[in-house]
């Protein structure tokens, strides 16, 4: 049940992160359009600025998550009911201070970031921006939790792919007929507003959750614990905007997102297949099923290396034919920087690596034994962007990212071998330089072929297929001849979860 449950988060999530990439294409190239690569970069960066309200957060989702594992593999819905009601009245405490919140940002934004638009334009921007944000701390977010926990995970995943659909195409049809920003956000607002409404309605009938209980606070004492890795996603994820904005402007964080939105798409699509297991191996734990931990993660690891490699070599080699292709027509600023399409691919592919041990982590709940490498991580990412963004640019912010997220896997491998997972620090090492060997063979062998610089889509697919077919070919070799077992163990897995149990005999 457990593996059926991840397999069809994992599905789901992989549905919703393609449904993702794909509006996030549509979309973003529509607003580039109609509105110009300011207007595209002030809403990338407002949405970052809002997101900022995370930090009050302090990671008492992830805490949350971790508290529930056990209770909720042992029905027991009195301690269920008990985190829930704590949880909820955090997150709509912070709900309320959002407001106050989103009226600063909407006030300083034009000051604080270089930019050509009036004040009221972009005050009510942010305002109508904030309004989907305060829905989701009010009515959703803590039920969702619940479904994280609970590995059904495909419930929000489902609400999320039906209202990004929607918006996508509502929001292309009103740029169309010409309608302003400002109304056009504002209706996407409201469809995402839906979300947490419906994730309410659903837990509601689902959990025999009694409100009535007191509060158990002490179910996440740890959430002052867990900021530190609260910080170090919300730094990695606005940290690059917010230098960006400050130092270069929103015409470059148009340039950003335009990569971002491609790269970090791929991670989302991996991550579907990878973060799933987080509820899982927080069963395992609560269970103290370690063999079965052991032989998981080794899975999940095989897993994420054959995607990291597959999906992002590939990325890396058709990135700027794309990007190309995607702002043909938009003269008002340069959107080919070679080095720093590379960097960003490598970032976020850093990213997917980091997930498995960062997910373990998590469903364990050492948050306290692990917030200091999320606050070195955090540190590395703010001084390196600010001094590296003087000298070279937005490439400069890649760099320190780049940094900062190999100092945290660095960290969270030495961690996991001392205290979650017992085993040599070469396991990691070893698989790291099989991933580099074949990423490296991927791009010799589309280096030697003469591929021409596509000119339309149609064009870019093609030689698309071409290159992650040889990337496909060459990562299957390279792990059958390094992790052959590991890959059976997952055929294996998947293979037993798709069969169809046998009926019972009632005789």
């Amino acid at each position: 049940m457990r593996t059926k449950k991840a397999l069809l988060n994992s599905i789901t999530a992989l549905i919703l992160q393609l449904v993702t990439v794909i509006c996030g294409l549509i979309l973003p190239r529509m607003i580039l359009s109609a509105f110009g690569s300011e207007i595209n970069g002030a809403l990338s960066s407002i949405t970052q600025f809002l997101g900022y309200i995370t930090l009050i957060e302090a990671g008492v989702g992830g805490v949350s998550r971790a508290a529930l594992y056990k209770p909720l593999s042992n029905n027991d819905y009195t301690s269920v009911s008990g985190i829930i009601v704590a949880t909820e009245k955090f997150f709509r405490k912070i709900a309320y201070i959002f407001i106050l919140y989103s009226v600063i940002i909407a006030a300083v934004f034009p000051v604080i970031t270089k930019n050509n638009l009036d004040w009221l334009f972009t005050f009510f921007l942010v305002l109508i921006i904030a309004i989907s944000t305060f829905a989701q701390y009010f009515f959703g977010i803590t039920y969702s939790v619940l479904i994280q926990a609970d590995q059904r995970t495909y419930i929000t995943n489902v609400i999320q792919i039906v209202t990004i659909i929607l918006n996508t195409a509502i929001s292309v049809v009103l740029i169309q007929l010409g309608l302003g920003v400002h109304l056009v956000k504002l209706v996407s607002a409201s469809i995402f507003v839906l979300r947490p409404v419906i994730i309410n309605i659903y837990v509601k009938r689902k959990y025999r959750i009694n409100k009535k209980i007191p509060a158990d606070d002490q179910a996440i004492r740890q959430r002052w614990n867990g900021l530190g890795h609260h910080i170090a996603f919300f730094i990695h994820n606005n940290t690059d905007i917010f230098v960006i904005s400050v130092f270069l402007g929103l015409k470059w964080v148009s340039v950003y997102s335009v990569y971002f939105m491609i790269c970090s798409g791929i991670k989302n699509v991996i991550n579907a297949f990878i973060s799933s297991a987080e509820s899982a191996f927080g069963n395992m734990i609560a269970r103290n099923e370690n063999n079965n931990l052991n032989i998981n993660f080794r899975i999940i690891e095989t897993l994420t290396s054959v995607m990291v490699v597959l999906f992002f070599t590939t990325t890396g080699l058709l990135l700027l034919d794309f990007i190309s292709i995607y702002t043909s027509g938009i003269t008002d600023i340069n959107y080919l920087i070679l080095p720093f399409g590379i960097l960003i691919t490598v970032s976020e592919s850093l990213q997917c690596i980091k997930t498995p041990y960062h997910s373990v982590v998590i469903a364990a709940g050492h948050f306290k034994q692990t917030q200091v490498g999320a606050y070195i991580e955090a540190g590395i990412n703010v001084v390196f962007s600010v001094i590296a963004v003087l000298f070279l640019g937005i490439t400069g912010v890649m760099i320190a990212t780049v940094s900062a997220t190999l100092f945290r896997i660095i960290d969270y491998v030495i961690y996991l071998r001392k205290n979650i997972i017992s085993r040599s620090a070469n396991v990691f090492i070893k698989r790291q330089i099989v991933n580099i060997l074949n990423a490296l063979s991927i791009i010799a062998i589309c280096l030697i072929i003469p591929f021409s610089v596509p000119g339309d889509y149609f064009a870019w697919v093609l030689k698309a297929l071409a290159v992650f077919s040889v990337a496909a070919v060459m990562t299957l070799i390279w792990n059958m001849i390094f992790y052959r077992k590991e890959i059976i163990q997952m055929i294996s897995k998947i293979k037993n979860t798709l069969k169809k149990p046998k009926p019972q005999n009632n005789n």
